[in-house]
């Protein structure tokens, strides 16, 4: 195996979807800025999800539409005939 391949920086990290306010805890190395305070009383960092296996429609089998930027919208205008 090579050697120094993964990061090494792992550490407990809160995703948290926007949309229906789920959270879970798991390990991650990725850089966040922001950061909440866990149902154990410890603060974690925190990465805000737009969308998650609690409400994206193929795990829930609802059509729900989560339109963030605004691409929905640019779509429709540009094709409109």
């Amino acid at each position: 195996m090579k050697k120094d391949l993964h990061p090494s920086n792992y550490r407990l990290v809160v995703f948290k979807d926007m949309s229906n306010e789920y959270a879970f805890i798991t390990q991650s190395c990725i850089d966040t800025k922001e950061s909440i305070t866990w149902e154990d009383g410890n603060e974690y960092p925190l990465v805000k999800l737009e969308i998650s296996h609690t409400s994206h429609p193929f795990y829930t089998g609802k059509m729900k539409l989560v339109d963030t930027a605004g691409r929905i919208d640019k779509f429709r205008s540009r094709y409109k005939k």
